[in-house]
């Protein structure tokens, strides 16, 4: 018998699609000039163990690389912000992430130790803030990305403070 997980409630920063995609064409632009410099490379070495058919195509490896690229940074930003979610009780923060493939946390706020927003230059620029939440167990830290830097702090100071309040009880 198995329990089907709910999604948790709510969802992160739609400008979250903004930082992924930034970050994947960063990836793109990378990846692309390293096929220019490979293909040039190749093009001008004159090798003759290199297949005729690769040796007379090498300058469209920059394209074939953009062109299968491109499209997939699409596909998985827009993937992972419809994965992306978080929920917070009294009890317990709930996340879920990942896009290919998926991770869901749950983590006991009897047992949060510190409770951190962090920002990048460009969560900073965007006004976006990733939450990390450390805990007294083996597996370290959580973190919920994407989320807007308002509610990120919100939820930061309503975290500590209800496991501030779940260790005053247990004394």
């Amino acid at each position: 018998m198995s329990i089907a997980l709910r999604a948790p409630a709510h969802r992160i920063s739609p400008r979250a699609i903004v930082l992924w995609l930034v970050h994947e064409i960063i990836g793109i632009v990378i990846f692309v000039a390293l096929a220019m410099l490979i293909s040039t490379w190749i093009d001008g070495s004159g090798w003759s163990w290199v297949p005729t058919w690769i040796y007379d195509n090498i300058r469209w490896l920059p394209l074939l690389v953009a062109g299968i690229m491109t499209p997939l940074a699409f596909i998985e930003t827009f993937w992972r912000y419809a994965v992306h979610r978080w929920e917070f009780s009294d009890d317990v923060v709930y996340a879920r992430s990942g896009w290919f493939s998926r991770e869901w946390v749950f983590v006991p706020v009897s047992r949060v130790q510190t409770v951190d927003k962090t920002q990048g230059w460009l969560e900073r620029a965007l006004g976006l803030a990733t939450l990390e939440i450390r805990t007294a167990s083996y597996a370290g830290s959580s973190s919920i990305k994407g989320l807007d830097y308002a509610v990120a702090a919100t939820l930061a100071e309503q975290i500590a403070q209800r496991a501030q309040q779940l260790r005053d009880d247990a004394t």
